[in-house]
């Protein structure tokens, strides 16, 4: 009983607020056109790392979705220093997850995540910028961006916006909200309350620990929001959770792997560096030079085990969003039967995460010349392909979207 009130009283508390971070991601989607984007992201010079990083902290993007968007930038005109800092920013925040950040955690917290963000991303883009003597465009100076529909109208864009917010982005972070949410819960239940009390009196150490753990492993921007929560309920400081809020999206090994590919593993060790060091700096900061009152959760008497009712909005919220959870799983888990014959090929895709990567590899392989078909499993990491393709030019697309291909 005790784990199933937790997991509602952290549901309740984020889930207008992701209902409403999803909606203004789904308006930024279909009223903004991707290649204005585009054109204010290709550049080269200090002005375009932090364009770059300013516009990327409030795109709903996790660390692999961002992949595609800043490979193509990269091959639209985009510096290094630019790409990285966009790889940077992006994926630490959203429109979603400051939201979500306010409920659970505070004000503080979701002012000073994005601030985070972009000094950190900014620091990485000039850092990359300086390290590499030709930091120019890969292909050209023009943007090749794919033109949008503008002809579109108002009622046609608004259904846009909430199939984008309330679909395709429930599907991309769902199932890892509802995992730290599980993992949050868990934490909170069952780990004594002493639990982590040395590391606690230890920052330094417990950052350390937190970067070993939420590095290799893939967490979003939202999803990490109630695993932070938790851990401070138990004793470590409210700079270790924003090492994790800032370290535990941005980084892991598909995208250091995809970036050394794409941009040099000069570039994607300054990246790592960047988000590693910008961690630990913020965290200190928060546990040494900010008032600790600042960063006290307002739901902590309640998560702690004070009483709490349920309040009607929140609920209603909570269960809007756990139909859309449900829809998008169900949705997520068809797949398309397509009949293997002579001009069926299957390849093994990698480095997916997400609903978003695998519409990216879907739409980049529906391009090639000559295919019919296609179906990709995200569970199994197979593309099902039917035409008369190539196979070099499906890799060639493949990584193209920024993914790594193998023919099965």
């Amino acid at each position: 009983m005790d784990l199933l009130y937790s997991l509602l009283f952290m549901l309740n508390e984020m889930s207008p607020y992701i209902l409403l971070g999803f909606l203004i991601a789904g308006l930024m989607h279909a009223f903004i056109p991707q290649k204005t984007f585009a054109r204010h992201l290709s550049g080269t010079g200090m002005k375009s790392v932090v364009k770059s990083a300013m516009i990327g902290i409030p795109l709903p993007l996790c660390s692999c979705g961002v992949l595609p968007t800043a490979i193509a930038m990269r091959r639209n005109g985009a510096s290094r220093a630019a790409s990285t800092s966009f790889l940077v920013a992006t994926p630490q925040t959203g429109v979603d997850s400051i939201a979500a950040t306010w409920s659970l955690l505070g004000p503080a917290f979701a002012v000073i995540r994005p601030i985070a963000a972009l000094v950190t991303a900014v620091f990485g883009g000039v850092a990359v910028g300086r390290s590499e003597k030709n930091d120019e465009p890969s292909v050209a100076a023009v943007c090749a961006a794919t033109e949008e529909d503008e002809s579109k109208g108002w009622a046609r864009k608004s259904l846009d916006a909430l199939k984008y917010g309330y679909i395709d982005l429930v599907g991309s972070i769902g199932g890892w909200l509802v995992v730290g949410l599980i993992i949050a819960a868990l934490i909170t239940v069952y780990v004594p309350a002493d639990f982590f009390s040395v590391l606690g009196s230890r920052p330094v150490f417990s950052m350390i620990a937190v970067l070993i753990i939420a590095i290799p492993m893939y967490v979003c921007a939202t999803g990490s929001i109630p695993i932070a929560l938790s851990l401070m309920l138990k004793g470590l400081s409210p700079g270790t959770a924003l090492v994790l809020l800032m370290a535990g999206p941005a980084a892991n090994f598909a995208s250091f792997t995809l970036i050394s590919r794409e941009m040099g593993r000069k570039s994607a060790a300054i990246y790592l560096a960047s988000i590693i060091l910008g961690a630990v700096a913020f965290g200190l900061a928060i546990d040494y030079l900010l008032p600790a009152e600042w960063f006290v959760p307002r739901s902590f008497g309640a998560a702690g085990g004070a009483e709490h009712s349920f309040g009607l909005f929140p609920t209603i919220c909570s269960a809007i969003l756990v139909v859309l959870l449900a829809v998008t799983f169900i949705k997520g888990h068809k797949h398309n039967h397509i009949n293997i014959s002579d001009m069926t090929k299957v390849y093994i895709i990698k480095g997916m995460n997400c609903p978003h990567c695998q519409a990216a590899v879907t739409k980049s392989i529906s391009a090639v010349k000559g295919v019919k078909q296609v179906d990709v499993n995200l569970s199994t990491g197979r593309a099902t392909v039917e035409g008369v393709q190539t196979d070099a030019d499906v890799v060639k697309a493949v990584r193209d979207a920024g993914f790594d291909v193998a023919e099965n």
